[in-house]
């Protein structure tokens, strides 16, 4: 589904040239969930902007479904770390936003905007303003207007980091569920160990900048996962202890 080919990416600014990734090569298959980690600055976020087509490479392919990815797509939705909802539209109109900006039907899609608010538990709150919502349930309503579309490949990034833990492993347990459902191909950034290998079928580990791709840790636990004592915590202890010690080193 997605496929990076040595790529690189390099900014320039007054000081000279950074050099943000280099010749990192990552295939991720269709309905695979991938997190990414890594140290501040390694070249996390700047990934999934090159998958996400807003921005170039600078060296190597990035390609989406086979097809070089030169621009964004319909079909490639992302979630940044601030759910960044207009204040003026409701709940409802928010998830509708991307219907409203690729002139697609609002009634073949109202259907869908309500199933998604279900499904995130927010049935109820369609008429509410933003500033009626914690911080919660804010990212909750990012996240129905990023699978309204039904998009093949969800990009994420860091979308529970400004939550207070108890709320981010509440949502990180329902993301977990709607992947399952949804199946979409999806890339995870995150600072979170715990969040990689609760969500992730493998997790790809940035070297400091520039980012390259140090390991990639294959987390063979069944689904659905909880960070809760259950049978598998000797295998969710021993992911964690192997991110931890890469990371660290």
């Amino acid at each position: 589904m997605i496929k990076l080919t040595r790529v690189g990416r390099s900014f320039s600014s007054r000081e000279g040239t950074v050099e943000a990734l280099r010749d990192v090569s990552l295939e991720v298959a269709d309905g695979e969930f991938v997190a990414v980690v890594g140290r501040s600055g390694c070249g996390k976020s700047t990934l999934l902007r090159l998958i996400a087509g807003l921005l170039p490479p600078t060296a190597g392919e990035v390609e989406v479904e086979g097809e070089v990815v030169r621009k964004p797509r319909r079909d490639v939705a992302m979630m940044f770390q601030r759910p960044a909802l207009l204040p003026w539209r409701s709940v409802l109109d928010n998830v509708l936003l991307p219907v409203q900006i690729f002139g697609w039907r609002r009634a073949e899609y109202r259907e869908r905007a309500n199933q998604l608010l279900e499904l995130t538990g927010l049935t109820g709150f369609e008429k509410r303003l933003p500033h009626e919502l914690s911080g919660g349930m804010q990212q909750r309503v990012a996240l129905c207007r990023a699978l309204i579309g039904k998009p093949r490949v969800m990009l994420m990034d860091e979308p529970f980091s400004a939550l207070d833990p108890l709320i981010r492993e509440e949502l990180s347990v329902e993301l977990q569920r709607i992947h399952m459902e949804q199946e979409a191909t999806t890339v995870f950034v995150t600072h979170s160990i715990d969040e990689a290998v609760l969500l992730a079928d493998r997790v790809v580990v940035l070297s400091p900048r520039p980012g390259r791709v140090r390991e990639i840790i294959e987390v063979r636990i069944p689904r659905p996962r909880t960070l809760g004592r259950t049978a598998h915590t000797d295998e969710v202890a021993r992911c964690s202890a192997e991110l931890h010690d890469l990371l660290m080193a």
